[in-house]
């Protein structure tokens, strides 16, 4: 993604897309074409494979003849297809790789073959234009001796991501096999996830599910859309339970078991039911939520920001261990912004009062 920042990360991105890593040479490297990449144009799906250069210098690259389809050169615009074979040369990063900084990390689970790690908000999981350091990647580098490469250095142990502003649980792999492994069950859906999300609005059912394909947004490049178009090419299948925790007048606590890892996909589904994630700028239009937000006749001297980001966190993951074989269940403690907007609610939005 690459004029995109980790906003456009999938809540869990399915890690057998095997996204290729940054390379420091100029040695040509075979690209195979996704399933989801079919009919996106050729620079946005190596715009968003190569996270380190831009879309602009994407461009330049296949028009000076160093992106090769099928063995010969081509257009920015060609709409990549199943089996194309597609080759790219690219100049040498402008950013050194990812350094070791010490950043507190709040270890769940850790042995000799990964981590599972409580991501706080506004943390990018990668580095990438306009995040080059301060990320996952370069805390987990300083804290682990070993990560596996499996997705390069600048992708250093991880198998899945979660939004900047999405707090919780996540897993690093420590060496290549398990981080094979653990792709495969990420792709075969045996890895289970559990967010809980407080929604500006109450959903009418106290549980359901949503399914409602996704798509990027036609005309704005940080958002995505859903679409129930079953013809769309360029939309992919999503479905997410959903389960009322807690009501409150004008609120929602909401328990979410996303089936599928798609772009924004909670976030998305949420607010096609009129319940979009609190404070989630793109899809609620608001970045905030204020005490005054929550309590009546609060005094503006006296007012203060309950939350600073969206009301989202990875709360549970469950799989099995690829060496052990034994089933985890890993939980992240509710943070406390979001432990705080809660406990206002429960006070000044009680429901029935």
């Amino acid at each position: 993604m690459s004029d995109f920042d980790d906003e456009l990360a999938d809540e869990i991105t399915d890690p057998v897309e095997e996204i290729l890593a940054p390379r420091r040479s100029r040695e040509p490297i075979d690209v195979p074409v996704k399933i989801r990449a079919v009919g996106m144009r050729l620079d946005q799906y190596l715009a968003m494979s190569f996270t380190e250069f831009s879309r602009s210098l994407i461009q330049k690259a296949i028009e000076a003849g160093t992106v090769q389809i099928n063995g010969a050169a081509t257009k920015s615009s060609y709409k990549v297809r199943p089996g194309d074979q597609v080759r790219i040369e690219l100049p040498e990063p402008t950013h050194d790789l990812p350094k070791p900084e010490n950043i507190p990390l709040e270890i769940l689970y850790e042995d000799d073959v990964l981590a599972i790690i409580n991501k706080p908000a506004n943390m990018v999981v990668h580095p990438a234009k306009g995040n080059w350091s301060g990320t996952l990647v370069n805390a987990l580098q300083f804290h682990f001796s070993e990560l596996s490469m499996a997705n390069g250095s600048y992708r250093a142990g991880i198998v899945h991501r979660l939004d900047r502003d999405t707090s919780g649980v996540i897993l690093v792999a420590k060496e290549e096999r398990t981080h094979r492994e653990l792709a495969m069950a990420f792709e075969n859906r045996n890895v289970f996830k559990e967010y809980i999300a407080i929604t500006a609005g109450v959903p009418d059912r106290d549980s359901d599910y949503v399914e409602l394909r996704i798509r990027h947004h036609p005309t704005d490049r940080v958002k995505m859309q859903v679409t129930d178009d079953k013809t769309d090419p360029l939309a992919k299948d999503a479905c997410s339970y959903y389960e009322v925790i807690e009501r409150f007048r004008g609120f929602g606590l909401v328990r979410v078991q996303p089936r599928t890892g798609r772009t924004h996909q909670i976030r998305l589904h949420l607010a096609s039911i009129d319940c979009p994630v609190l404070a989630d700028k793109l899809y609620s239009g608001r970045d905030a939520c204020k005490f005054s937000d929550v309590a009546a006749d609060i005094v503006p001297s006296e007012d203060y920001h309950l939350l600073l980001r969206q009301a989202l966190h990875a709360y549970k993951l469950r799989f099995q261990h690829p060496r052990t074989k034994i089933w985890l269940e890993i939980e992240a403690p509710f943070p406390p912004d979001m432990q705080q907007t809660l406990d206002a609610l429960r006070i000044h939005r009680k429901a029935g009062r």
